[in-house]
């Protein structure tokens, strides 16, 4: 019992740890991020210039971390765009508790193919995934283009550029916060 207590004291230490050198970009930081998070999406993902080209905007989380043993977390903070124009800055955190182990980090990327997806994340300040709106998360391959694939969402979400290795089988929930870096 004593090395499960040991294991999340660390955990919870090192999430800290994260949120708080990540916490506090400035604005230029995040687009910048932001930047070549979306120059190595177009490098993966065929057709992908075009896909947010037609979609009615986008967030962009470059860096997101994520933990766990047992109990574990998730943090990024990014920008949302419309078009090439950023519009606000946000932060995802996630908590989640069952079977997990491992730290990874990713980029990703939500796409609202609808306006009333766009709008509803826009007017909400504190913003949860479960409550009126889920996510497809896409899945392609190197030979098809990103533009002929219909996902059938009004939020499409792409993890790239994955580092680390992390397996979960939990119960989380994702909220998503407007941020003023």
């Amino acid at each position: 019992m004593g090395t499960i207590r040991n294991a999340f004291q660390l955990l919870v230490l090192l999430l800290t740890i994260s949120t708080f050198t990540m916490a506090g970009d400035s604005a230029r930081e995040i687009d910048a991020d932001a930047n070549e998070a979306l120059t190595e999406f177009f490098m993966e993902v065929h057709g992908a210039k075009k896909f947010l080209a037609n979609s009615k905007g986008y967030v962009v989380f470059p860096s997101v971390n994520e933990a766990g043993f047992i109990f574990g977390g998730r943090y990024g903070e990014g920008v949302l765009r419309v078009g090439t124009e950023s519009k606000s800055y946000h932060s995802v955190t996630s908590a989640s508790m069952g079977f997990q182990l491992g730290a990874q980090n990713y980029s990703l990327i939500i796409v609202f193919t609808s306006d009333n997806a766009l709008k509803k994340f826009m007017t909400d300040d504190d913003w949860e995934t479960d409550m009126d709106f889920n996510i497809a998360m896409a899945e392609w391959n190197t030979e098809e283009e990103l533009d002929e694939i219909d996902f059938g969402s009004n939020m499409v979400g792409f993890v790239f550029d994955s580092t680390g290795m992390m397996g979960n089988f939990t119960f989380e929930g994702t909220r998503f916060e407007r941020i003023h870096p």
